[in-house]
């Protein structure tokens, strides 16, 4: 039986990954994918992406991070504990 209940996923992007439309590329995926969550910048020049929503578009999602656009340098995808407060998100924003 397929597990149809939402969860959530997060990850810490590693590599050239700010100041190249990585975020922006987050946004546009996951809303693509029916997802909800934020993505936002780290000061140690990372990326964070929290997602929410079924495991089919988790892992669409968890894909095309691993790859990113075309100007960004993927080095490691690293996972991490999901906020709590995903089940609260209504869209998929950049966090500032």
């Amino acid at each position: 039986m397929t597990n149809v209940e939402k969860r959530g996923a997060a990850w810490i992007v590693h590599g050239r990954v700010q100041g190249v439309g990585f975020r922006y590329f987050v946004v546009r995926e996951a809303r693509a994918l029916g997802l909800t969550g934020w993505t936002r910048n780290l000061w140690s020049g990372s990326v964070e992406v929290q997602a929410f929503g079924f495991d089919d578009a988790l892992r669409g999602l968890e894909e095309a991070l691993k790859e990113g656009p075309s100007h960004a340098s993927v080095d490691e995808l690293e996972p991490i504990a999901p906020s709590k407060s995903l089940e609260k998100t209504r869209d998929f924003t950049i966090d500032f």
